[in-house]
């Protein structure tokens, strides 16, 4: 059954100013665009992430992200697709071969609006912008084989909840976001 976005975004409760601030101006923000969900929208678009876990919760799954440089979890545009739920089980089997992945719960597990700095994509500059972004909480084999996604990253790797911190080059990603979602495991 595929869930309203937006009734879900308005039902979510926020978990920290963060993600209060950034609920409020994501609601807006859909209020405002049709075209939310499209990424011909140059100042902001709707994106879904996944924080990738094994069963036992003691691993996370990230990729080696050839824009941004860094480990990072995985994620996409949604490309008109209102269902983020599944564009972000589409990101997780496009950039990592993980075929057995799968929601620990449909609901929302965070939100967030992140930056984006200019960068050259398939050959064309792609300027600054916003990603409203909705992650969720999915579940993998970590036995699972893994496979890069040369277009988008250069390393798949699963790595202790510790170590994702550690291998992150981005501050600002490790100290608000990731620590965040490694702490809120403890709920599942």
């Amino acid at each position: 059954m595929k869930t309203d976005i937006r009734a879900a975004i308005e039902q979510y409760i926020p978990r920290c100013e963060q993600e209060q601030r950034d609920r409020a101006v994501m609601l807006a923000f859909m209020e405002r665009n049709a075209d939310a969900f499209e990424r011909s929208n140059l100042i902001a678009h709707m994106t879904a992430s996944a924080w990738v876990v094994n069963p036992g919760r003691d691993r996370v799954l990230m990729v080696y992200h050839r824009i941004y440089d860094s480990w990072s979890w995985t994620g996409g545009h949604a490309d008109g697709e209102r269902d983020l739920l599944s564009v972000a089980l589409r990101e997780v089997r496009e950039e990592t071969g993980v075929r057995s992945a799968r929601p620990v719960t449909e609901d929302i597990y965070s939100l967030e609006v992140l930056t984006v700095d200019g960068h050259k994509k398939r050959g064309e500059y792609v300027p600054s912008h916003l990603h409203m972004n909705v992650t969720y909480l999915l579940e993998a084999d970590d036995s699972e084989a893994l496979k890069i996604c040369e277009e988008e990253n250069s390393g798949v790797a699963w790595f202790t909840l510790d170590g994702a911190l550690a291998a992150s080059t981005e501050p600002w990603f490790v100290e608000r976001i990731y620590r965040k979602l490694n702490d809120r495991l403890k709920d599942f």
